[in-house]
């Protein structure tokens, strides 16, 4: 009985063994299975930010997901190494990856309080945890965290181990690691650092949001002192050196300024990020290098915001709109400033506010120097300058005087500035050439104005009249609309589209005579780019943002290849530039010879005053500026043009833009004569005309008759 006892408490004993080590071996490996190889490490690539560059290599803005720069450990100050160490992890050079002692104690707070929340983590655990596992505060979890830590310290040096713990921890504010904490906290490098910055940095470390300086300063304080205090402690640092450190002032957050170049900004991210995906464009630390020049960005949207606010004020006068302006204070409210309160201070009345947007790239190569999609893109991140489509106007008939070159007219040829009635018969628009004069042109249109079948179209030059004919130069100068429809009817209206086409036009355009006035719609930078061809020599440019963009390594991805094509002839080209060169120096551009450099430009205003624009350019800059509504609101109650209301604001820009420009003319191509004609009869002048005119012709189509 007693050897049956015996045999039964044996095999009980080794079946509670089995069981115990089957367990054992099951929670071993269900805790194992869950650790991460820790090779990994080595091949661990946190979330970087892809950083944006200006055509002057200046940083101008940053995509990340986390904020974080990584950087060597003898880059980063000894006293921010110092701190960690006396802060976080006083035995580091000691321990095999855990602290029992740290762990013992924080287990006891754990069960006085009834729940995990005591820390007690090395600086290994810490990075295994914040690389490879969640921060539940779980057994389970903190069983796998020694598991790791142990592993990463047989497999990486001690500096290396705080090399990354430093380029890993969150110091809040979005800023992962101690380099992008010390350029959000202080706007430093980490080299500028002082020892309170040092201290202040790494005591955010265990509640980053309760410890923000900017949040909580006396409690950043606090943690800054503990901080100093324990590095004396540990000899790190003197008394004298803990005592001025305790006395430097935290940082203050600063009132961000919107970023200059931001509707240029998202642009580029729009042709990056589908190409490259979410990930590697937000978070695989790209450079990218564009073709904007940040300053003149800058400059060109204060100067844009300042003058289109003039423009406001001027409307909300004339509609009787006062306007209230909270920085500057009147007398009387100076005076009963502590008796007035918030209920009793007026509300300002909604007026109307304009939009514009300015566009410039380069005349040769199509880059992309400045780029305003409007007044503030935090209020409305619609961009004006590429997405907004917009009646031209007359600053489309450039393409209709192309036509006219190519089917031989010059800049002498005397054209029809005569009023014209069209009809729509249901398949073309017809003239009525009949009329001979503006009574019988009146009495044919009669019978169609009222007619449900008939459209009836009747143009007018800009303020009424018209001189009969003029020259084709003079009409362009003084943007005869007369003169730009009977033209582009004698040319052909699928002759002009296909000149627009060529030129770099994409957007749909009617076969209407109504084109040569542009009633068509298009982009800012689609009507800059087509005309700045003309400027070229007649080849067009395709425009582009991004020089080439390199991964983190500096290896490079992806460069510009020009893309560019033979358009018109070197010869047309330059004549008709001549041409817009006067409609500065005469025309309706005339504001834009403050410039004082050569200039060839062209003004524009749609139906109603709705659109105004102005484009002009130089052999080496073409540039463009759009004002209107984004409701399409007529600007009439101004009786605002292109030339009157946004020439001056362009001009202001392009001072800026051109300031250290050459003042370049635009070159002369062979096949090019020149002769002294009478503007008033395109004809040879006589040696006594006092306005003869010096004009450029293509060779053998030169006047012959005085």
């Amino acid at each position: 009985m007693n050897i049956f006892k015996s045999k039964f408490f044996i095999l009980s004993f080794i079946c509670a063994a089995l069981f115990v080590i089957f367990v054992s071996a099951a929670v071993t490996y269900y805790i194992v299975s869950g650790i991460p190889p820790v090779y990994e490490l080595e091949e661990y690539s946190p979330s970087l930010t892809t950083k944006v560059f200006d055509r002057n290599n200046n940083l101008i803005y940053e995509f990340s997901v986390e904020k974080r720069q990584l950087v060597p450990l003898d880059e980063i100050p000894v006293d921010i190494q110092n701190a960690v160490i006396a802060m976080e992890d006083r035995n580091f050079f000691k321990h095999a990856g855990f602290s029992l002692k740290g762990i013992l104690r924080a287990l006891i707070n754990d069960l006085l309080i009834g729940k995990a929340a005591q820390g007690g983590s090395t600086v290994t655990q810490q990075l295994s945890r914040g690389v490879f596992l969640t921060k539940e505060k779980k057994i389970i979890r903190k069983i796998r965290e020694i598991f790791l830590s142990v592993q990463i310290e047989h497999a990486f040096s001690k500096q290396e181990i705080l090399q990354m713990y430093l380029n890993e921890i969150y110091l809040g504010e979005g800023a992962y690691g101690v380099k992008a904490a010390a350029k959000k906290y202080f706007n430093k490098d980490l080299s500028e650092l002082t020892l309170g910055e040092s201290a202040m940095m790494v005591g955010v470390i265990p509640l980053p949001s309760r410890y923000n300086p900017f949040a909580h300063p006396e409690m950043a304080k606090q943690r800054r002192a503990l901080v100093l205090n324990s590095m004396l402690e540990m000899g790190f640092i003197t008394e004298d050196e803990a005592k001025a450190a305790k006395e430097e002032p935290l940082p203050e957050k600063k009132q961000a300024d919107e970023k200059p170049g931001l509707y240029f900004i998202e642009y580029v991210r729009r042709i990056l990020e589908p190409k490259y995906g979410m990930d590697t464009f937000w978070k695989g630390g790209l450079n990218i290098y564009t073709t904007i020049d940040i300053e003149k960005q800058a400059l060109a949207e204060q100067i844009m915001n300042e003058r289109l606010h003039e423009y406001d004020l001027k409307i909300a006068k004339n509609l009787g709109i006062e306007i209230i302006d909270e920085d500057i204070p009147s007398e009387e409210n100076l005076e009963n400033e502590d008796e007035q309160t918030s209920e009793e201070k007026p509300e300002q009345e909604e007026y109307p506010q304009l939009q514009g947007a300015f566009f410039a790239r380069d005349v040769k190569t199509g880059a992309i120097r400045v780029m305003v999609g409007g007044r503030n893109y935090e209020e409305s991140r619609f961009n004006r300058a590429t997405q907004a489509k917009r009646q031209p106007g007359s600053a489309f008939k450039p393409f209709v005087w192309m036509a006219a070159l190519e089917k031989g007219y010059t800049p002498s040829s005397m054209v029809k500035d005569l009023e014209m009635v069209f009809y729509y018969d249901g398949s073309n628009w017809r003239v009525f050439d009949e009329a001979k004069d503006q009574y019988s042109l009146q009495l044919a249109a009669q019978p169609f104005m009222y007619s449900k079948d008939f459209d009836v179209w009747a143009p007018r030059n800009f303020g009424g009249g018209s001189s009969g004919f003029s020259t084709l130069r003079r009409a362009l100068e003084l943007s005869k609309n007369l003169v730009a429809v009977n033209l582009i009817d004698a040319v052909g209206v699928r002759n002009t589209i296909n000149v627009a086409r060529r030129a770099g036009v994409k957007s749909a355009l009617p076969n209407a005579p109504a084109l040569a006035l542009g009633v068509s719609v298009m982009s800012l930078d689609e009507l800059v780019s087509a005309l700045s061809t003309f400027a070229n020599n007649g080849i067009y440019v395709e425009e582009y943002a991004i020089e080439r963009v390199e991964d983190q390594n500096g290896r490079v991805l992806e460069q510009h290849i020009p893309n560019e094509r033979e358009a018109f002839s070197p010869q047309d080209s330059f004549i008709l530039i001549n041409m817009m060169k006067g409609v500065v120096q005469r025309g309706t551009g005339g504001v834009a010879r403050a410039l004082k450099k050569p200039l060839a430009g062209k003004t524009g205003t749609s139906q109603s005053h709705r659109d105004t624009w102005f484009i002009g350019m130089t052999p080496n800059i073409a540039a463009g500026a759009w004002m209107g509504y984004d409701d399409d609101t007529s600007q009439e109650s101004g009786r605002w043009t292109g030339g009157g209301a946004v020439a001056p604001w362009w001009t202001a820009i392009m001072q800026e833009v051109l300031k250290d420009e050459p003042a370049d003319d635009f070159p002369v191509p062979d096949g090019i004569s020149f002769a002294f004609i009478n503007p008033d009869t395109g004809k040879l002048a006589l040696p006594g005309d006092k306005n003869k005119f010096l004009e450029a012709f293509k060779k053998g189509t030169e006047p012959s008759s005085f």
